[in-house]
């Protein structure tokens, strides 16, 4: 484990600068006055206290966001000028990278040089996309079938309540907002509890940018409460969530939010939840960079990502090789601070996911699994796990069947392509990658597989562009390209006679 910490040319934060609610445009302290702890992951001591949001907070920042889209200008404006202020948030976003990437090292675990280098980066991105987007948003003209003239409207759903997971802070952060702002909607975000700061910072930078009072409000708070009314509040129109894995699992709260959605106002729902996704190595592949994507492929971002590779299924006529293979990229594999350099992975994100990846492992030894390599605590101090590789996996123990979200891999062999995929599809969720050199193999597999999004030869290829989201109970509603921007938006008929026209 790497505990060297570069000196001088990287700022660890030492004080927080926002720890409040902020709604309709400010700072606020919460209506009860209480507060939560953020914890360091790295050390598990107390970064800062945060105000909780509770349902009179919710309350508050909904009827902000009402006030903001029945009769603010945020709706109302000319796409080209809301892109405008777009772009001046992603600007700002830029300018502050390294103090983000800092926020998300010290909250959620994350490398921080990946983070100033790609996710930061990722996110400002995924802002200047869909603002591109916000002045190209208009319906159609139809053809009637009588003396009608008729035409469609694209308008902003309304008010959209955004709840995000704590593994992609910042990611997820604009992967919501971007759209919805596009779109023309207002909307209140919660924060996960684990990790609320930078999603308050990009709060900040949003009102730099121009962004009206009451378009964006970020409300930290805890899924049973803030959450909770999020999901049940008769003013919001939509919901939109990502759920990282719980003690309850990603597939029930996703169930609690549709039967909220529901009992209340029939909101609009869309869903991303969880994953176990195969990876599907075929004889022909390389072994060696099928042993690396394998790796990278469980253990970036410690696991705690939905589409990790966690069943990885290796046809028999290489398995062997592979196996030695990967059980070695595992063994050079770099656990440590997320603000060393040389660290390639960092700390879980908190105490309950440390502690609940844990216990997975040890199910995986009871249930008599081979622990290839790993399995154990890494260092005294924090929240560190070696990355973990177990092989002779049975498809029905519980490492093979729940989704971990930790750096735990299920190593088994297959014979045949149709194995392969009755294999992969032996799971309730739908999320996948394929390497082979073979096109018709790729073809075949590819459209067999009942998932999502499909990776061949690669993996973790996201885009602003590149439509994602799962089939089953991994979710439904697509995140990024034109699909995203399409969930923030309903569409309107309108028809009106014709009279005298000479043609129809």
């Amino acid at each position: 484990m790497s505990n060297d910490i570069p000196d001088g040319h990287v700022k660890i934060p030492t004080t927080v600068k926002f720890t409040k609610l902020f709604i309709n445009g400010q700072f606020v302290d919460s209506l009860s006055g209480s507060e939560f702890e953020t914890i360091d992951p790295r050390t598990g001591e107390v970064i800062a206290r945060i105000s909780e949001g509770r349902k009179e907070d919710i309350d508050a920042a909904v009827e902000a966001a009402r006030e903001a889209f029945d009769t603010g200008p945020w709706p109302r404006m000319a796409g080209a000028k809301r892109a405008k202020i777009m772009l001046k948030w992603a600007d700002l976003i830029d300018q502050n990278a390294s103090e983000l990437a800092a926020l998300d090292a010290i909250d959620a675990g994350k490398l921080y040089n990946r983070c100033k280098a790609q996710e930061i980066p990722a996110a400002a991105n995924m802002l200047r996309y869909y603002a591109g987007a916000a002045d190209k948003i208009h319906g159609e003209v139809l053809k009637a079938s009588g003396e009608f003239h008729a035409y469609t409207l694209m308008e902003p759903v309304g008010v959209v309540g955004h709840i995000i997971p704590w593994n992609f802070p910042s990611n997820m952060f604009l992967t919501k907002v971007s759209p919805a702002l596009a779109a023309g909607c207002t909307m209140v975000l919660k924060p996960a509890e684990q990790t609320p700061l930078s999603a308050l910072f990009y709060a900040h930078l949003a009102k730099q940018a121009g962004i009206p009072d009451g378009v964006l409000n970020v409300v930290p708070g805890f899924g049973p409460t803030a959450g909770a009314a999020i999901s049940s509040h008769m003013n919001v129109d939509k919901c939109c969530m990502c759920v990282q894995v719980s003690f309850t699992g990603s597939t029930e709260v996703g169930r609690e939010i549709m039967h909220a959605a529901a009992s209340s106002n029939l909101k609009q729902v869309s869903l991303e939840l969880g994953g176990k996704s195969p990876l599907l190595i075929f004889d022909d592949a390389d072994v060696d960079k099928a042993a690396s994507l394998a790796l990278l492929g469980i253990v970036y971002n410690k696991g705690e990502i939905c589409v990790a590779s966690s069943r990885v299924f290796v046809q028999e006529g290489i398995y062997d090789e592979f196996e030695k293979k990967l059980v070695e990229k595992a063994k050079a594999w770099v656990v440590g601070d997320p603000f060393d350099p040389k660290s390639q992975q960092g700390p879980q994100v908190d105490k309950k996911q440390f502690e609940k990846i844990l216990s997975y492992i040890e199910h995986g030894k009871k249930e008599g699994a081979t622990l290839l390599y790993g399995g154990k605590r890494l260092g005294d101090n924090g929240y560190y796990i070696e990355p973990t590789i177990f092989s002779d996996v049975k498809g029905d123990m519980l490492i093979a069947q729940d989704e971990i979200f930790g750096p735990v891999m299920s190593l088994m062999k297959f014979k045949t392509i149709e194995e392969a995929i009755m294999r992969a599809n032996n799971t309730k969720y739908g999320l996948a990658g394929i390497v082979t050199k073979n096109l018709d193999i790729a073809n075949t597999v590819s459209r067999s597989i009942r998932a999502g999004i499909v990776w061949i030869n690669c993996y973790f290829i996201f885009g602003s562009d590149i439509p994602y989201g799962g089939y089953k109970q991994s979710g439904f509603g697509r995140e990024y390209g034109m699909q995203a921007l399409h969930q923030y938006l309903q569409q309107k008929s309108v028809v009106t006679p014709i009279y005298n026209s000479p043609w129809l």
